[in-house]
């Protein structure tokens, strides 16, 4: 039976299905927008950022003059990765430390050891291939596989609030950090979607936010969610000692300079902007219930006021974190339950609710209430597509 409404959650089949996943793989993911970095980390020729999500691996380099080119970050001659760690230098040229084939920064082949043993080869045939590179307000970001819209363009309705914390100046903090979670994807981003959760899943938060939080998202396939530090002290160290000495910085808009802001690029990637810091949050299939959630940080040079209080934001957040997790744990046992089939979505949840139709989009099989049977899945979910074009 098909599912059409509007109030109406994915069905929890979706969440722990191996055919359905190589089916989002396939049609939703590959051409979603993946985080590589930041352009701190780019500045002379040859610097560059790798990146692996949903399978596959990419860089970003920068070249002569400035340019930023992306490829594939794997060898044409038998595969290998090219660059290893999350950002470095390459001197002179992308070399492969398998054979030594070398690539220029513009992806053309440029030097094969022993190129004699290849006598029919020809170098213009086996430059890197390209990915999809954006720099957004000095947010770097590539795709594999070419979609409908850039970063820009998607970012377009929260734009001018979002060029007002001039991240464009700001450095990175280390490499962050990721874990590895036994629950879906789907399962990971719903949670974030929605503050609907915070006053009972999350009661540091609420104190300190009582009852600002807000959610919106926008058609171009953003959202953000806004909550306010209010001026009532918690009666919590961390929180209290935040409330009193978070940095309120003059180049943002008064109703900012106490604002956690959350911001999301569907379907997984979201930055979090604080007063003090800029942070990520990325959602990285391994696989059907299984995810990579991996965070970065950013933010202006380091003074005492703004090292004390990234400290106290980290120690929040942390506690936010492990309740996070424990929530999800219990939602993917639940999505596997003969007692669960669908749910239901509150008003407050207008972001989860678009995650959704995003997905219902991409892959029309996800409003069936039951799987397909083993193996048609593929043959059904395009069935369905042309249905609904028709």
């Amino acid at each position: 039976m098909t599912r059409n409404s509007r109030d109406e959650t994915l069905p929890g089949w979706c969440y722990d299905n191996t055919e359905f996943h190589a089916l989002e793989r396939e049609h939703l993911l590959l051409s979603s927008w993946v985080l590589a970095g930041h352009r701190s980390d780019l500045k002379q020729p040859g610097d560059f950022l790798a990146v692996e999500a949903f399978g596959e691996r990419g860089l970003v380099i920068r070249g002569e003059g400035g340019t930023l080119r992306g490829f594939y970050n794997t060898c044409r001659h038998r595969a290998h990765g090219l660059v290893s760690g999350e950002h470095g230098h390459c001197r002179g040229a992308i070399r492969c430390p398998y054979h030594g084939w070398s690539y220029s920064f513009d992806g053309a082949l440029k030097a094969i050891p022993a190129e004699k043993t290849f006598p029919t080869i020809d170098k213009t045939e086996f430059g890197l291939r390209p990915i999809e590179v954006e720099d957004y307000l000095g947010f770097i970001f590539v795709r594999f596989k070419p979609g409908a819209s850039n970063v820009a363009d998607r970012f377009a309705p929260y734009h001018a609030e979002l060029e007002a914390y001039r991240t464009t100046e700001m450095m990175s903090f280390g490499t962050g950090w990721h874990c590895d979670l036994p629950i879906d994807w789907k399962n990971l981003m719903d949670n974030y979607l929605e503050g609907y959760h915070v006053p009972t899943g999350h009661p540091g938060l609420q104190r300190m936010f009582g009852n600002s939080y807000t959610a919106d998202a926008q058609p171009t396939g953003v959202s953000r969610q806004v909550g306010t530090i209010r001026d009532k002290l918690s009666p919590h160290w961390s929180e209290r000692m935040y409330q009193r000495i978070a940095p309120q910085p003059e180049y943002l808009p008064e109703e900012r300079r106490r604002a956690w802001c959350y911001y999301t690029l569907l379907p997984n990637v979201a930055l979090d902007f604080y007063p003090d810091l800029i942070t990520s949050f990325e959602a990285l299939p391994l696989g059907p219930g299984r995810v990579r959630l991996r965070a970065r940080r950013w933010g202006m040079p380091e003074n005492r006021q703004l090292r004390a209080s990234r400290y106290l934001n980290y120690r929040i957040n942390v506690q936010v974190q492990n309740e996070d997790e424990m929530l999800t744990a219990s939602v993917q046992q639940g999505l596997r339950s003969r007692g669960y089939s669908f749910g239901i979505f509150s008003e407050k949840e207008v972001a989860l609710r678009q995650l959704h139709e995003i997905v219902r989009r991409a892959l029309p099989v996800a409003r069936l209430a039951e799987p397909p049977a083993p193996g048609m899945m593929a043959e059904i979910n395009s069935k369905l597509g042309r249905d609904l074009a028709a």
